[in-house]
């Protein structure tokens, strides 16, 4: 697994392009109206509860506008909060805090969100069951949308193709499953091997190969719990396949390892912040 790092660098850089997107050419027309020498003091508030996260993006969108702006925070990231909750004070001039306010509230939404719908998951599968994340991630945005799941709880599966093996329904549909399984083994060096199955008779042609994780795919319940009982002696099981939160706690039941879900990304509400002058 890739190693996943949010340093301060990179936050900055990646902040620095969200501003440029939303201030090019002109800047910000309607802010630039304000009186820029009033200085306010506001406060950032979550209109619900959930698990913060993206706080030192937010903090970085109003440094980059200006430095002199303070940026207190109250909260820290990955913990939970209530609605209402005040989630950090900022203090400075007023057309500098509104040119800053959406680009900041944008990561702080997105990232809380997520780390809000990973962490109901994983109340819901259980302490015995992990929750992953999938590759179904916004493209240029995974590192912040892994580092999410991380925040709410969750546990993040390959970052890229390079990671590890993963032998899914097109692949052996190009080829043969057992084929491919003893060319991974072959060629690992060093590297994980999962294998995807999507019914019984595919996980009995590879059983006693010598490999880590078996994903079963969109299995029904009782096909799910056959194949749980068959190969947790041997591998990591796993099951993935549209699990919503309704279904979660049926599927963590059958005794699986671990769940991967790929709507804690792709499909995950966005939190209410707002700034309160």
């Amino acid at each position: 697994m890739s190693k996943i790092k949010l340093s301060e660098n990179f936050i900055r850089n990646t902040v620095k392009l969200a501003l440029n997107e939303d201030l090019f050419p002109s800047g910000d027309i309607t802010s630039n109206l304000v009186e820029n020498n009033k200085i306010v003091k506001v406060k950032l508030i979550s209109n619900q509860d959930a698990i913060i996260g993206g706080l030192l993006f937010a903090k970085h969108a109003f440094s980059l506008v200006d430095k002199k702006i303070k940026f207190l925070i109250k909260k820290k990231d990955g913990s939970f909060v209530k609605k209402k909750s005040l989630i950090a004070t900022i203090q400075g001039k007023a057309q500098n805090i509104l040119i800053a306010e959406r680009v900041a509230l944008n990561y702080l939404s997105h990232i809380s969100g997520i780390a809000t719908k990973t962490n109901q998951f994983i109340k819901l599968a259980g302490k015995k069951c992990k929750i992953c994340c999938t590759r179904k991630t916004i493209p240029n945005l995974r590192v912040i949308q892994k580092y999410a799941v991380k925040l709410g709880g969750g546990t993040n599966h390959r970052f890229n193709l390079s990671d590890e093996y993963l032998i899914k329904d097109n692949h052996i549909a190009s080829s043969n499953i057992k084929r491919l399984v003893s060319l991974a083994i072959k060629n690992k060096r060093g590297k994980k091997i999962t294998v995807e199955v999507d019914n019984l008779k595919q996980l009995k042609q590879i059983i006693g190969l010598k490999f880590n994780t078996v994903l079963f795919d969109n299995m029904n319940i009782k096909n799910l719990k056959a194949g749980v009982k068959i190969a947790k002696k041997y591998y990591e099981t796993e099951a993935s396949g549209n699990i919503k939160l309704k279904t979660v706690k049926t599927v963590a039941a059958t005794g699986v390892s671990r769940i991967s879900v790929g709507s804690i990304t792709h499909s995950a509400p966005a939190i209410d912040f707002k700034l309160e002058i």
